[in-house]
């Protein structure tokens, strides 16, 4: 038994060697999409909030104001930040109006392993106008 343990000397080193690499990708990729996760969840919020804002305000700039302040930590500009219609009248052909609020932003992979593209990402809310 003893010839046997002194021939299995550092396999345990050697296996690890081999596992290390997937187990390092399996954390970075765990972290890229929580991320990309948390930052979906942002935008979804930074946009319910922008509707709010414009459907109570009918100001444009009040409501980019409200998706930037909401947006947790992301730089957004305003061509990142639409709003439909411009402007949030209370009816339309004797219907309340709709607004929706779409933010775009682009997210890139910190490690940059899994794809230098990054993805795409877009919150969208709408709201009825006038509260």
């Amino acid at each position: 038994m003893a010839a046997r343990l002194l021939g299995e000397r550092g396999a345990a080193a050697v296996e690890f060697a081999l596992i290390a690499p997937v187990l390092l990708l399996l954390l970075l990729g765990i972290v890229e999409f929580s991320k990309a996760f948390h930052d979906q969840a942002s935008l979804s919020a930074a946009a319910r909030e922008g509707a709010r804002a414009m459907a109570l305000g009918n100001t444009p700039a009040e409501a980019r104001a409200a998706v930037r302040s909401a947006a947790n930590g992301l730089s957004l500009t305003d061509a990142q930040i639409t709003l439909s219609p411009a402007n949030c009248t209370a009816l339309v052909n004797g219907k309340p109006a709709t607004i929706t609020v779409t933010v775009r932003h682009h997210q890139t992979f910190v490690a940059g392993l899994l794809g230098g593209a990054g993805l795409d990402l877009t919150g969208k809310a709408a709201m009825r106008c006038g509260g």
